[in-house]
């Protein structure tokens, strides 16, 4: 597989469907035909999904289905581990499947509780994520090392459309909600982080078993598919004793 970028550049811009083909793929297919020609060299970085969506006339939803487009050609390698991710006692988390099987995958024997499973209604954060319902299922779980202390409290926030609206009668399919979103055809393809050390207000701090106020590790992710489309806000509490947040560039 090529990691492929560069300074790509357009004479005209890119205007709306050529036929029957949509933006992205006519996208795809000008910055394919410039990997193969080598006008892009391999092992080069290709440029940001701004600069990209500047380049095309098009939007960074088109960029980023472009580049997954892409990728699914195995002509670019989007370099997941690149970013921020978790590391636990050292050792990296990949949560694609899931955080109990990345912990698990990291030496950790955990246990899951499910805190909270209902359906809400959220008006607000439909306006923050651009949503057009405003109907969202929390899914709130601890998670604890077995016969040891709890290491983290991770608040997700999913869409109830199609069978996810069944989640607070149905529950989660094996205990996971990852596969319960991709078994629901939501698969994460991009994201947003935020993370900040922050005081644990009394009802996490209980749960942790810590006095209120102790500094722990907040991560917020907003996770997005391929189209751009909303899949899950994700808010985790991490002991930071165990957690790190490690960048790669």
């Amino acid at each position: 597989m090529a990691t492929t970028a560069g300074n790509a550049s357009r004479n005209e811009p890119l205007g709306g469907v050529v036929g029957d083909r949509l933006k992205h793929e006519t996208v795809a297919d000008e910055i394919a035909e410039a990997i193969r020609s080598g006008e892009l060299k391999d092992g080069s970085r290709l440029a940001g999904e701004n600069e990209l969506a500047q380049v095309f006339s098009v939007s960074r939803g088109t960029i980023r289905r472009a580049l997954s487009e892409l990728a699914q050609r195995d002509l670019i390698d989007t370099r997941t581990g690149s970013g921020s991710f978790v590391t636990f006692d050292g050792a990296n988390l990949d949560d694609a499947d899931g955080w109990a099987k990345a912990l698990l995958s990291a030496g950790a024997r955990v246990t899951t509780e499910n805190l909270r499973i209902e359906a809400i209604v959220d008006p607000e954060l439909a306006a923050t994520l651009g949503t057009s319902g405003i109907h969202f299922i929390a899914v709130d779980r601890l998670r604890r090392l077995i016969d040891g202390p709890v290491v983290s409290i991770e608040r997700s926030i999913v869409p109830a459309i199609g069978e996810l609206a069944d989640i607070p009668v149905n529950g989660l399919i094996d205990g996971s909600l990852t596969r319960t979103l991709q078994s629901a055809g939501l698969r994460v393809a991009s994201g947003e982080q935020w993370v900040q050390v922050a005081p644990l207000n009394s009802a996490d701090a209980a749960l942790f078993g810590q006095p209120a106020g102790t500094p722990y590790l907040h991560s917020t992710n907003v996770n997005r598919d391929s189209r751009g489309a909303f899949v899950e806000k994700l808010v985790s509490v991490l002991d930071p004793v165990r957690f790190r947040f490690h960048l790669k560039f």
